[in-house]
């Protein structure tokens, strides 16, 4: 994403980008911590130094002294990039022309400093290869928190492997639908010969749509409604809903009616059936006549317990 030019909620998706990029750098070895890191590309025109200059920003943005470094000696950009103009290079310092703090100069950013490149520099590999770049290396890692090198396509020429050996970690710049398979990997197998710490690799100029996630929403029919520039937009509905719904629709809410006080619920009496009725009147009349013919005689309990008595049961013995 950072190779493409937007403005607005765009550039702040690449600048989430480039503080992604950075938490990555620094997730990548925590026991000891990234201070001077390559960026490289497999084939020119995969926006490897718009990679740097974002993820300069980045670290500098965070209160860290950072220096941006052209080490991209046959095809200089940063400085149109940035705008900014040196006097002095790392040609003149490296020479012994001029001292390092007379060769970096300020950027527009805070905390972010620029040191560039001369043009047209006899044999940079062996430049770079050099004792003096080796010292100058331990000196910016001393003076500063961060330091990001720009350097040319390692498929091309051999100049970021020679830094690669000898910073703290390398991270390889891929173009979408641009660099062959073939072409990537053998940009790896390079870096890695070359004993370099290649921590990762920053897929570029790919589409996002993580900005729009801000600004959609889901209407009552269940689709995605973006907006952008003044109208809105359909976009992806929602999944069918479970229970055997519309697919993409919303159940309405509803409000429940007030609930009524409860009442207590009184059970009718048991009705007999006819026969019982039958039954019950002829027990009764036979029970008058013995007690007719018996006078006044007194009814005295029967123990069933009682040897010799007849224990008798009737269904309406019981209530």
């Amino acid at each position: 994403m950072f190779g493409k030019k937007k403005s607005g909620s765009d550039a702040a998706v690449v600048q989430n980008a480039a503080k992604t990029l950075l938490a990555n750098v620094r997730f990548a070895s925590v026991d000891k911590p990234v201070k001077s890191i390559v960026l490289t590309s497999s084939v020119p025109n995969e926006g490897k130094s718009t990679v740097a200059y974002q993820l300069a920003q980045a670290m500098a943005s965070g209160g860290n002294r950072t220096l941006l470094i052209e080490c991209d000696m046959r095809r200089r950009s940063l400085a149109d990039m940035i705008g900014v103009r040196a006097r002095y290079g790392i040609y003149a310092v490296l020479s012994g022309q001029v001292e390092l703090s007379e060769a970096v100069v300020p950027t527009q950013h805070a905390n972010l400093s620029f040191l560039d490149c001369e043009p047209h520099i006899p044999n940079p590999a062996d430049l770079l290869a050099s004792k003096r770049f080796l010292h100058l290396v331990g000196t910016v890692t001393a003076d500063y928190d961060y330091i990001v090198f720009d350097t040319p396509p390692i498929g091309t020429f051999v100049d970021a492997a020679v830094i690669a050996a000898i910073v703290d970690a390398t991270v390889l710049v891929v173009r979408e639908r641009f660099a062959k398979r073939a072409e990537v990997l053998g940009a790896y197998e390079q870096l890695k010969k070359a004993d370099a710490n290649v921590i990762g690799v920053v897929m570029n100029m790919v589409e996002a749509e993580s900005s729009e996630y801000y600004y959609a929403y889901y209407n009552k029919d269940g689709k995605r409604v973006r907006k952008s520039k003044g109208h809105t937009e359909d976009g992806p509905a929602l999944p069918p809903q479970r229970g055997g719904s519309a697919a993409g629709a919303v159940p309405a809410r509803t409000e429940a009616a007030p609930a009524e006080p409860a009442t207590p619920v009184r059970h009718a009496p048991h009705a007999a059936s006819p026969s019982e009725t039958s039954q019950f009147t002829a027990a009764a009349a036979a029970a008058a006549a013995a007690h007719a013919n018996a006078g006044v005689a007194q009814v005295r309990p029967v123990n069933p317990h009682r040897a010799g008595a007849q224990a008798t049961s009737s269904r309406f013995s019981r209530k």
